[in-house]
């Protein structure tokens, strides 16, 4: 029983500093490792099995919340915020392994380090499950991690401050020409190459956030019919971003100026929630309501940000589409939708258990690559086959989605079992580590935070002509780096930096956590 109330004791003194703010940083739940080591220290011992349930618990929740983007930012816009997070993950890689051979440490504590001061907790559980001695790594991690936050939090800083224009001046610009901005636009039909077509074979609707939601029809908007094909003439209302719908407008014909346009939302607007499996998954050119249905998906609410969708976006579990049509055609789409919002809080038990299991036993496989044989282990097994559920959403009788809140405790409960049982193990360690290597920790921590951000600002900024927001979000992402996100959203109220780092995040994540136990078995061979 003393145990288990240690550790728990751990876990609640950790939680509470990593509330605390200091310079507008806090570690939130990492601050339990840092806790965790000085309790072990001083001796405090856990009975096993606690920190092996955390991690696969923990890798799993994050490869079901990444697996929606992940294979899909490969390939499509987020090819090169992959290519960005590629880039910095296989920098870190490098320079550990220079450092690790320069200042001779050992492999496990150049991991913990590489893990540390890339910020990356799922690459602490890989590497800890193929370590030799998990009590460096976790040393190590503790070292670098803060060095990683601080080394972003002020990069990007000075960033903004040297290439970020005045803030009146970027401030005005997002007011008056946020190409993000959600407007209606009416538009006549003028272009005669599109007259005769159906807007899904126009290639202006394919890739852009923007939809038609209604047709004026004897001097009142109506929704658009299942069947419609644009005539010269007829005058349509586009919805969609101020930069979309400019561009689809200029391929229909001339922008109409209106005076108060009223619309019977009542009868011919409704949302639902979508939870049948024959929606989500989907793309909306796949699904072609309109024809299907004679509706208009004009907007998705998706984790609290609302959007307007193109053909190519897929629908997940648990969006929440407007629509817009006739009032009997309307009346259908619950049942077409599943509109389950019951369905949203409740967690699938054997989805959750069979999910992890799966993944273990993935993770157990071994591959022999010449002198080195690797397997996924604990971690890596989990977050693979987490991927692929949350990829796909569901694969025979396991659903790869959660509720949010149900999602967000088994991230960070089970992130807080592991933590607090490998620092407790590292703690008996610390002095003979540092007493060892002393001043190289720090300077090896220092490396791996900057060399790989300098590169991955330098292909964002150069190679892809990104702006200054856009290089800074992605950077941050491919460092897996939250608070340096939150200095990038307290400066602006543009949303190009959170878009970036949603984009490169996923795939630095990934990659960092399945290249971590590959450079530690690499220096130990």
């Amino acid at each position: 029983m003393e145990p288990l109330i240690g550790l728990l004791g751990v876990i609640v003194v950790g939680l509470a500093v990593g509330r605390l703010s200091i310079l507008g940083v806090s570690f939130g739940t990492s601050a339990i490792l840092f806790v965790a080591i000085v309790a072990g220290h001083y001796g405090l011992k856990v009975s096993d099995g606690f920190g092996q349930l955390g991690l696969a618990v923990f890798v799993y929740s994050v490869g079901i919340s990444a697996g929606p983007t992940f294979f899909r930012g490969l390939a499509s816009r987020g090819r090169s915020m992959a290519i960005i997070s590629a880039a910095i993950v296989m920098t870190g890689g490098l320079v550990a392994w220079g450092a690790a051979r320069v200042f001779s440490l050992p492999p496990d504590l150049t991991g913990g380090l590489m893990a540390g001061a890339m910020t990356s907790t799922p690459a602490l559980g890989a590497i800890t499950q193929h370590a030799a001695n998990a009590s460096e790594v976790a040393v190590g991690f503790g070292v670098a991690y803060s060095i990683g936050i601080v080394s972003v939090v002020l990069f990007v800083q000075i960033a903004l401050r040297m290439l970020r224009p005045r803030p009146v001046e970027a401030n005005q610009a997002v007011a008056t020409l946020d190409p993000s901005r959600i407007q209606r636009l009416v538009v006549e039909i003028v272009n005669p190459v599109i007259v005769g077509s159906s807007p899904s074979d126009v290639d202006a609707f394919a890739n852009s956030a923007c939809q038609i939601s209604r047709i004026r029809i004897d001097n009142r908007w109506r929704p658009l019919p299942p069947r419609y094909r644009f005539c010269a003439g007829d005058r349509l209302m586009l919805v969609g971003t101020v930069a979309d719908s400019r561009l689809v407008a200029q391929t229909l014909g001339t922008v109409q100026v209106e005076g108060d346009v009223l619309l019977d939302a009542d009868r011919e607007r409704k949302s639902v929630v979508v939870t049948s499996p024959d929606i989500y998954g989907r793309s909306l050119k796949e699904l072609s309501l309109r024809s299907r249905y004679g509706v208009t998906v004009v907007r998705i609410r998706r984790h609290e940000l609302e959007f307007v969708p193109s053909g190519q976006t897929v629908i997940d579990f648990g969006d929440t589409l407007t629509l817009v049509g006739e009032s009997e055609a309307l009346a259908k789409m619950e049942s077409v939708m599943g509109h389950r919002p019951r369905a949203l809080v409740e967690t699938d038990l054997l989805s959750l258990i069979g999910g992890i299991a799966i993944g273990i036993l993935v993770g157990t496989i071994s591959v022999d690559a010449g002198p080195v044989s690797m397997s996924l282990g604990l971690a890596g097994g989990p977050l693979v086959v987490g991927l692929i559920l949350g990829h796909f959403r569901r694969i025979g009788p396991i659903r790869g989605s959660f509720p949010p809140a149900a999602q967000l405790l088994l991230t960070e409960g089970g992130l807080a079992l592991f933590l607090a049982d490998a620092g407790i193990d590292a703690g008996a360690d610390l002095l003979e580590v540092l007493s060892n290597h002393g001043l190289s920790l720090v300077m090896t921590s220092f490396l791996i935070a900057t060399v790989p951000m300098l590169v991955g600002f330098l292909i964002a900024r150069h190679r892809y002509q990104l702006d200054i927001l856009q290089t800074l979000g992605a950077t941050c992402g491919g460092m897996t780096s939250t608070p340096g996100l939150a200095v990038l959203t307290d400066a602006s109220d543009s949303s190009e930096c959170v878009t970036s780092y949603v984009a490169a995040y996923p795939v630095a994540l990934v990659l960092i956590t399945l290249a971590a136990p590959i450079l530690v078995q690499l220096l130990g061979g």
